[in-house]
């Protein structure tokens, strides 16, 4: 990772406990961050336990991340991307702010000839994504006294390792690879369902607990108390690894090369459908995480998916707003993203020749809300708890 970005690189065991790192490193508690109202529960529960002050940004219908166009970046101090899918934020509109670049679903996206990651104060890569290793993640920084207080903060925070725990987390990525490779996807998924190994949802985002929360929010920027959230599907996403997980990592990021033509390959396909979402046609030299569908009926496209050995999953619905009303600053055009939310459906390009008997004649979902222009973030106040 440190030659492939040119950058100075710390492990850590999940890339949640590396954007919680970054998070706390570069800014202040109370501190506004402009985020995306699309993305995974536990990154927003990052964002307060870390005591910043999430400001909910207009979406983007092209490509599910933050509108540039519709903000004023001038009423907030830091901006958390998302490149959601692998499709890239305008990281270059965001010069002069703190920057936090999530490339979990970004690993092999590049802008300008420049990978993802790269742009900001620090790029917190995944190694459960791309390269499919159950756990593990990058932190990426320019300078080495970050790199060294990022480290101590890391060891300061990471609980002893459990071998078992460990070994069994390994076996259970094999398996999944092995369940995806032989067409088994439906079986292995009701197995995970039946073994409680998938966190209960309400919907497709986790109980939220307000009052628990609420307790929680006194004690930031502690990490700790935001454990019960952050730790969904991943409950050791901050225990120390060994080197029998650091091996399977390194094992599955030296196989995302072979792999990179056949991902391109699928993300061309894909990007033939009417359904595809329209910044996808813009990246078609780019070996996406997943490309996003807009579709009618998500939720029978996914059951017909999962027969045909697909799954999708990384759903992000409802969006912050409606997920976590205040404890976030509303995004002043929340349509947008709350029809994002229902329509997107993630497909993985690697198995696109098997998503395309499902997906070549879905009904497109309805067009997108026409989002009004020139409207900035609310100005600066504190979210009521």
């Amino acid at each position: 990772m440190a030659a492939r970005t040119g950058r100075r690189c710390l492990a850590v065991p999940s890339n949640r406990l590396g954007l919680y790192l970054a998070l706390r490193h570069w800014c202040l508690p109370g501190q506004r961050l402009l985020m995306s109202p699309i993305s995974a529960d536990e990154i927003l529960f990052l964002v307060l336990a870390a005591g910043l002050r999430p400001v909910i940004a207009p979406l983007s219908p092209d490509d599910g991340n933050i509108d540039v166009d519709a903000v004023d970046l001038d009423m907030v101090d830091a901006v958390l991307t998302t490149n959601l899918y692998g499709l890239p934020d305008r990281v270059a509109a965001f010069a002069g702010k703190i920057l936090i670049e999530d490339v979990a679903h970004a690993m092999e996206t590049t802008a300008g000839g420049r990978p993802l990651g790269t742009f900001g104060a620090a790029g917190v890569f995944s190694l459960s994504k791309h390269a499919g290793a159950g756990s593990g993640g990058v932190v990426a920084v320019e300078d080495e006294a970050d790199l060294r207080a990022l480290e101590a903060e890391r060891d300061r925070l990471l609980q002893p390792r459990a071998l078992a725990a460990e070994i069994r987390s390994v076996l259970t990525s094999v398996a999944r690879h092995t369940a995806v490779r032989l067409n088994l996807v439906r079986p292995a998924l009701w197995t995970m369902r039946a073994l409680g190994m998938e966190e209960e949802r309400e919907g497709h985002r986790i109980a939220t607990r307000p009052d628990e929360l609420a307790v929680a929010m006194k004690r930031v920027p502690e990490l700790p108390p935001f454990d019960s959230w952050v730790r969904a599907d991943l409950h050791d996403y901050r225990t120390r690894r060994s080197r029998v997980s650091r091996r399977y990592q390194s094992r599955r990021l030296r196989a995302l090369p072979g792999q990179r033509e056949r991902r391109i390959a699928g993300v061309r396909t894909l990007a033939e459908l009417p359904t595809v979402a329209g910044a996808v046609r813009e990246h078609l030299d780019q070996p996406l995480f997943r490309v996003p569908l807009l579709v009618a009926d998500r939720d029978a496209a996914i059951a017909a998916l999962e027969r045909h050995g697909v799954a999708t999953g990384y759903l992000y619905a409802p969006p912050y707003d409606d997920y976590l009303p205040g404890f976030v600053e509303p995004s002043p055009e929340p349509e947008v993203a709350r029809w994002w939310g229902r329509h997107a459906l993630p497909v993985d390009p690697f198995y696109a020749h098997r998503a395309m008997p499902v997906v070549r004649d879905l009904p497109q979902a309805p067009p997108p809300p026409a989002a009004r222009t020139g409207r900035s973030v609310p100005p600066a106040r504190r979210p009521p708890v």
